[in-house]
């Protein structure tokens, strides 16, 4: 269990790190943090239920993608802010890593296993991102502020 809350903490932190590398306002800093936190527990659930990564990718995808819709509608600020921010752990970096190592090392038949699973992690985290932006606006209107007149 401390694993588990380690790593969330490490997603948390690491999204966070992103926001201000890419300079997002600082008020905005906790969202994406938390964005990024909460689409590596549900790649970490999903994982230990059905061992697929591509899976996994797909429902923390989404998960991020409803999580930044809601932020974006309730903070009145882009969704790009959380969505760069949050994706960070979800990106299959090793898996590029990987595919680039076995490649230079002439292990071709692992290079291509790696390649291939990496752009199926790629095309799901695509695909569950797309879903939830083409989603219509109205969906999400309800989470905005309430203005006082």
């Amino acid at each position: 269990m401390s694993g588990l809350l380690s790593q969330v903490v490490a997603a948390f932190l690491g999204s966070a790190s992103f926001a201000l590398l890419f300079q997002v306002p600082k008020d905005q800093f906790l969202f994406g943090g938390a964005a990024g936190a909460a689409s590596w527990l549900c790649y970490l659930f999903f994982l230990r239920f059905y061992p697929s990564v591509v899976l996994a990718s797909f429902a923390a995808a989404i998960l991020l993608s409803i999580l930044c819709r809601v932020f974006a509608v309730r903070r009145k600020t882009p969704i790009t802010v959380f969505l760069t921010c949050g994706i960070f752990p979800i990106v299959p970096g090793s898996g590029i890593y990987y595919t680039v190592y076995y490649f230079i090392m002439s292990q071709n038949d692992l290079a291509l296993y790696k390649g291939i699973e990496t752009l199926k992690i790629a095309v799901a985290i695509a695909l569950g991102i797309v879903l939830v932006l083409s989603l219509p606006y109205s969906l999400f209107r309800a989470f905005g502020r309430k203005t006082q007149n």
